[in-house]
């Protein structure tokens, strides 16, 4: 539909962004970020298959969404964990909020994409420039199909998700899954039609979805934790000696456990390796955080830290849970399930299988923070082939954080 705009809502997002968003207004809002987006998908060249003037209109068209008052009003009273989570001031600033700009060119038939701005506005910015890339990819890929031909690859998205929904089905009490689809789903339209169809077929195991707007239009309740750049902006704004830097890691748990307590206490430890966080998160925050999400290595080997972890320190982990949110399939959630046979709490945030899973290949693509107040960031994960960052900002990390390598797994999501 190339008359209407690909992204028209500024909740047409994930919640993380909100909850991440009023953190960075009310505690760091004058760092200088820079963003940069990336394709992983070294095969296919998004410079040649998309438009950059219909990609800079759609952008341009981001620029200009503003928050309603229905929306405000639907974030204060968007809470399931404490009396209120969003403060009044992050809501007038919302109110106020116009995204920064970009800078946007074709290099060596890839597209280069960059935002700057202070870290309170340009965070924005990740969720919807990628739900419009992948968009535009996805229909310039089906460009040259008839419309029978398109309909038989909507035919097929609907057989494999009737497919995955007849086996999930058969596992009532191992598998309840959250959608995390939004920053890679195959089209707004195409997402909206997946939730309503797992709220009708599978309404005992689908919890939710972390995309705000599709939560207030649909009667679900928006779910989500924290991403990777909270970790790796930490650094620059502690920046220092190595240890300071270490340090920006414990920064990070203590000021978001003040922010937001117990509701949202889920720790991400994979942005400078899982080992490193399992070494150094405290006793006190494993008896008082509710758990861990894993987003990156061997989902099985994950589960085995974790209960590990509890267990050294006196923790029964039938107490705790893992959030698994890694490049999901059914199979994969199936074997995590079966692995850890009950031994610990777990639920998964599905995305790119979930929401782009019609016959056409997905692109992994990502935007994150590759500075922030002139100092180069990193991101390394369980799984060195996710690793973000200059070769000196990656090796730097590595050493200050004792990196073991990881286990390389191609990223297809």
């Amino acid at each position: 539909m190339k008359d209407r705009p690909i992204i028209d809502s500024p909740l047409d997002t994930d919640i993380y962004k909100h909850t991440m968003g009023q953190f960075v207004f009310l505690r760091y809002p004058d760092v200088l970020v820079r963003y940069a987006f990336k394709n992983r998908t070294k095969s296919v060249k998004l410079g040649k298959l998309i438009d950059i003037g219909r990609l800079r209109e759609e952008l341009d068209h981001i620029r200009t969404i503003t928050y309603s008052n229905s929306d405000l009003h639907y974030l204060r009273g968007t809470n399931e964990y404490q009396e209120r989570m969003f403060a009044e001031p992050y809501l007038e600033f919302l109110k106020g909020l116009k995204l920064p700009n970009y800078d946007l060119e074709i290099t060596d038939d890839e597209i280069k994409l960059e935002f700057f701005g202070r870290w309170s506005e340009s965070i924005y910015w990740e969720v919807p420039a990628l739900g419009v890339i992948n968009e535009l990819y996805n229909s310039a890929v089906m460009a040259p199909f008839s419309r029978f031909e398109k309909e038989l690859i909507y035919a097929e998205g609907k057989r494999r998700l009737a497919e995955k929904i007849k086996i999930i089905r058969k596992r009532p009490n191992s598998i309840t899954f959250v959608d995390f689809g939004t920053r890679r789903r195959f089209s707004r339209d195409w997402q909206r039609y997946v939730i309503g169809i797992l709220m009708e077929e599978l309404p005992n195991q689908f919890r939710g979805t972390s995309n705000v707007k599709f939560a207030m239009d649909m009667g679900l309740v928006p779910m989500g934790t924290s991403a990777h750049e909270l970790n790796m902006v930490m650094t620059a704004v502690t920046d220092g000696s190595d240890e300071e830097i270490r340090l920006s890691q414990q920064k990070v748990l203590n000021d978001w456990w003040d922010q937001y307590g117990l509701g949202l206490s889920i720790i991400l430890p994979d942005t400078y390796g899982s080992k490193f966080t399992f070494n150094t998160v405290t006793a006190e925050q494993a008896r008082n955080w509710k758990g861990f999400r894993h987003d990156s290595g061997p989902p099985q080997r994950f589960a085995k830290w974790a209960i590990e972890f509890y267990k050294k320190h006196n923790i029964n982990p039938k107490e705790k849970l893992l959030i698994f949110s890694d490049g999901l399939r059914v199979e994969t959630m199936i074997g995590a399930a079966d692995y850890i046979n009950n031994r610990i709490r777990y639920t998964f945030g599905w995305g790119t299988n979930l929401m782009n899973d019609l016959g056409i290949d997905p692109v992994s693509i990502v935007i994150k923070p590759v500075e922030a107040n002139g100092i180069g960031l990193a991101k390394l994960s369980d799984n060195p082939d996710k690793a973000i960052g200059r070769p000196e900002d990656i090796e730097k990390v590595k050493r200050i954080f004792e990196y073991d390598g990881g286990v390389y797994e191609k990223c297809v999501y």
